[in-house]
């Protein structure tokens, strides 16, 4: 079975938790069976592998969402890099001629796309299984999956199947985000919500993006990437498309984009060091600082700490936060990296704090920075650091000084806690110069 998810996202809806680099799949809130707190992305990824353990999972992201999928999930997962956003039809046409090129799929291979963060249970990827046979079998050009509402909602779109039995129905018709009245009537007629996950034949959208581009080779659309139209998969192919058919799925399934909804699947009230008093009623809060959080006497409200930001909001208010998080300007205070995590402590004017975690086994680039020095404190663990040409063990309490220029790297034997400070009249995240050691 080969599975493309799609992962974006802005990280302006869970901020202050979320970042342009950290979006919400990435954000470890939810408790799995072993008591682990884990991502969206990692607990669907593990939701799939539980029910096809042989699923060529292929994850479509910016180049920034790299290092977080690859620390979270490991090696064992393809990444197909977009050089930019351009929407989710180029998105998902760079990720089919990928497979095609890179992991030799035929034309007559079925592929299922779908979104990498739906909250939901197993049977929901058990349904993969009928959308792979439908697309191999039946005569549909495009294969959805509907999902049955519980409630009319104005957020989703609707699909309109045909009236029947059947385990695969004709699509009659489309509604985007309805008004609740029409919701109301869809629902009454049969609609389901449109759950955004497609499956089709590889050769079928390589037909479609051969109308767009002169060479459906991976290398040149990689480098015409920023040629193709910046359109939504719906837009470019759904709407266009007359033999559409589609599959019900009547378990739990929820899209946990807001405070409010993801509040709703929290398995504790409190995650963090939070005081939280009896009498407050209906309070969600998630303290990712270092320092203690009190909630006294509140009710219906969402609170969340972060490097990034502090957000105190009525829940239902929560949902609308996205045009006021885009006008606060600062620089991206925690971010994953391949290796760990680095969290920024203080910025001066001058001068940066960082402290770095290095997991085991993980190493930094072998890389340096030409406008600034650096001094690493090991707090915690071993390791071994590269400096210049010359190797040598480190641990605990261990100092290590990297002026500007020199080459420098760090491999964690154990997990590593490092603090870093940055010293220079042009600190910049863009002052890296990467080598091979």
């Amino acid at each position: 079975m080969n599975i493309i998810l799609l992962s974006g996202g802005s990280g302006k809806r869970l901020w202050p938790l979320s970042n342009e680099v950290r979006s919400k799949q990435f954000l470890k809130l939810f408790e799995a069976e072993n008591g682990q707190y884990e991502s969206m992305t990692q607990r669907v990824c593990r939701q799939i592998r539980t029910v096809e353990p042989e699923a060529n999972i292929t994850i479509t992201t910016g180049v920034q969402q790299k290092s977080a999928i690859i620390n979270q999930l490991g090696q064992d997962i393809d990444i197909c890099i977009e050089p930019m956003r351009r929407d989710t039809f180029p998105a998902i046409a760079l990720a089919i001629v990928y497979l095609k090129e890179k992991r030799n799929l035929s034309r007559e291979s079925a592929v299922i796309v779908g979104p990498v963060d739906p909250y939901t249970d197993n049977q929901y990827f058990c349904k993969f299984h009928d959308l792979e046979e439908a697309v191999i079998t039946g005569d549909n050009n495009l294969v959805l999956m509907g999902i049955s509402p519980t409630y009319p909602s104005e957020k989703y779109g609707y699909i309109l199947p045909e009236l029947g039995a059947g385990k695969v129905r004709k699509v009659r018709s489309f509604k985007e985000k309805p008004c609740l009245e029409d919701a109301k009537t869809l629902i009454s007629q049969g609609a389901m919500w449109n759950s955004g996950v497609f499956a089709f034949k590889i050769g079928y959208i390589l037909d479609i993006l051969s109308e767009y581009v002169d060479d459906i080779a991976y290398d040149y659309l990689y480098e015409h990437y920023h040629e193709l139209p910046k359109l939504s998969f719906d837009y470019a192919v759904v709407e266009k498309e007359k033999n559409i058919g589609c599959i019900s799925f009547q378990g739990e399934w929820k899209d946990v984009g807001t405070w409010n909804t993801l509040a709703e699947e929290m398995s504790s009230s409190a995650l963090g060091n939070v005081l939280l008093v009896e009498n407050c009623e209906n309070v969600n809060v998630i303290n990712e600082l270092d320092i203690p959080v009190l909630v006294a006497g509140i009710k219906d409200t969402i609170i969340a700490a972060s490097a990034d930001g502090i957000i105190i909001s009525d829940k239902n208010a929560s949902s609308f936060i996205k045009p006021y998080v885009e006008k606060i300007d600062q620089r991206v205070m925690f971010e994953e990296k391949s290796w760990g995590d680095f969290r920024v402590l203080s910025v001066e004017k001058y001068a940066m704090t960082v402290k770095l975690h290095i997991n085991a086994g993980r190493f930094m680039s072998y890389h340096c920075h030409h406008n600034r020095d650096e001094v690493w404190t090991i707090l915690k663990g071993e390791g071994v650091v590269v400096l210049g040409e010359r190797k040598r063990p480190i641990g605990a309490g261990a100092v290590v000084e990297m002026p500007a220029g020199v080459k420098h790297t760090i491999k964690a034997i154990t997990d590593m806690d490092v603090l870093e400070i940055q010293m220079g009249d042009k600190i910049s995240d863009e002052d890296a110069e990467t080598f091979t050691i």
